[in-house]
Order: structure tokens, then sequence, then C-alpha cells
């Protein structure tokens, strides 16, 4: 039996879509960059939004710059999404509603 997740949050069921909009999502390659000015006070904000959101982000890389001496306040986000495109555009609204977090857009159609 393939592994099952059940998740409550009602934003997102991808088995629920027909199987046109099921292809549509994944002909559709998106990532997405998050600019974040100030990444010790925006975290948790951000945080929120990527949990409610969570069964849409297949890869997330944090980019920041950090040494022996440093680490930057600033940082940037990249994800790669999967799943209903419409979920896609909510999250992306959320993001982009919250000061000091900037967010751009890749969308490659396969």
């Amino acid at each position: 039996m393939p592994f099952t997740r059940i998740f409550k949050a009602p934003y997102f069921v991808f088995n629920a879509l027909t199987n046109s909009e099921k292809e549509n999502a994944m002909e559709k390659h998106m990532i997405v960059g998050i600019h974040i000015t100030d990444r010790i006070k925006k975290a948790g904000e951000v945080q929120k939004v990527f949990t409610k959101f969570g069964c849409c982000i297949k890869t997330r890389v944090g980019l920041h710059d950090v040494s022996e001496n440093y680490c930057a306040t600033g940082g940037i986000i990249l994800l790669e999404l999967w799943g209903d495109p419409q979920a896609w555009k909510e999250m992306v609204g959320k993001l982009k509603k919250i000061k000091g977090v900037e967010v751009k857009q890749m969308v490659f159609v396969h």
C-alpha cells in the first residue's frame, strides 16, 4: 500500500483535482525566489506561510552570507513548487503581503 498523508488544510487537496487540472499542474514547473531583508524579524511570518502551504513545496533552499565572524540578516529562499497552481498563487500572495519580503516567480512549461 502506498504511503499516504492526510492533511486537514482546505486549500490544497491534489487528489480532489480533475485529471485535466492535475495534468496542467504537472506541466508547469514553478520556482519562487523569496528575498527576506531581515530574516531574524520576518522568519516566523514567512515560516507560517510555508507551513500552511507545505504540501505544495517540493524543494526548499535557503541562501545567506555567513562566515566565521558574520551572519547576514538578509537572505534568499528558493522554492520548487508542486501541485495546484491556485495554491501557488495564494501562497505567493500571502508572502508578498509581508513587509520586507520580495517575491519573484519563474514558471517553466514542459
